[in-house]
């Protein structure tokens, strides 16, 4: 008699048919990415573990137990530093620049210490990666590394990759599949260093519940909002639904438009703008809005501030009075 694989149970939780199957709970979700992450799971498995997940979608329970599971496998230094928002990107931007990044680093240059991590970069896509090496700024080379740039300098970002080789390798299934798996949502929701605020951008609305309901699930202060391109980035040109876990209780605002007319497609997506804009040497209205309104998001959440009037107004003083030459810091 052959005896079942131990990964097996999961497989079968989930596609035992249409009236035998359930969603995981947050356990056996921790329990099953646990072994993926140990590689005590078979390809051929994983490829239908993942699959299966693809075709009901992700519960709220199964992401919090994903994200758990992830969470234990990084190993942090016994001194880490106060981090006050962690910043995930893995979408890339084709349409326009990466001007969240400028909003990271007003941010960072106020006192607000910032972690972000995400894709490696390549395809045809724009990543953060890209826009940081136009500024002079490396990724980090370990999340020791990045750790200690944050406390060093306010600011460290963080190639998936090398913060978790595995579930990259997971990943970078999608051609295989066709589809984008789970890793694609965890990725944004790690928090791998136990920051004060988990800052996430999605791209489909659909995925704001499941997100908001995992934050409150791993009893996590958290912002998500569908950004420009995927990216946790405020698009000026529409409204933004932002929803929040603050304090355990779960909120749900609309950020306004902050131009009437939109704006149209970058054609030409030159990163060297970015510094350019930093410096004041090119007026770019969307790419100042950006930055303001991405940084005004973040502001409302770490600083408890009372409207977002409020907080726009602090972006924007804090935009007016940037050290033009500052970037150099970060690097």
């Amino acid at each position: 008699m052959t005896v079942e694989h131990p990964f097996a149970q999961y497989i079968k939780t989930l596609g035992k048919g249409r009236h035998g199957s359930r969603a995981l709970t947050k356990e056996e979700a921790e329990g099953a990415m646990s072994m993926i992450l140990a590689g005590e799971v078979e390809p051929v498995q994983l490829g239908a573990f993942l699959m299966l997940l693809r075709v009901k979608e992700e519960t709220a329970e199964e992401l919090a137990g994903f994200v758990t599971a992830a969470r234990k496998s990084f190993v942090l230094p016994e001194s880490c530093p106060k981090i006050d928002l962690d910043w995930s990107s893995y979408a890339g931007k084709r349409r326009q620049l990466p001007w969240y990044v400028l909003s990271a680093l007003l941010l960072a240059g106020n006192g607000i210490s910032i972690l972000m991590h995400g894709m490696k970069g390549g395809g045809d896509r724009v990543h953060t990666v890209d826009a940081l090496k136009s500024l002079g700024i490396s990724a980090s080379s370990s999340l020791n590394d990045a750790l200690e740039k944050v406390g060093k300098k306010g600011f460290a970002f963080l190639g998936f990759d090398v913060l978790s080789p595995k579930l990259q390798q997971i990943m970078d299934l999608r051609p295989l599949f066709g589809l984008r798996s789970p890793v694609h949502t965890i990725a944004r929701m790690l928090n791998p260093a136990h920051a004060s605020l988990s800052f996430q951008g999605i791209f489909h609305p659909g995925y704001l519940d499941s997100h908001q309901q995992a934050g409150k699930l791993l009893e996590e202060n958290m912002v998500v909002f569908k950004g420009e391109g995927g990216e946790a980035e405020r698009n000026p040109d529409l409204a933004c639904k932002v929803r929040t876990v603050l304090g355990g209780e779960m909120k749900e605002e609309e950020w306004p438009a902050l131009f009437a007319i939109r704006h149209v497609k970058d054609e030409e997506m030159d990163v060297s703008r970015l510094s350019k804009l930093w410096r004041g040497e090119i007026d770019d209205e969307f790419g100042k809005m950006s930055v303001i309104g991405t940084a005004a998001i973040a502001l409302k959440a770490i600083e408890d501030l009372g409207t977002m009037e409020e907080a726009e107004a602090m972006a924007e003083e804090w935009w007016e009075r940037r050290d033009k030459a500052g970037l150099g810091r970060f690097a």
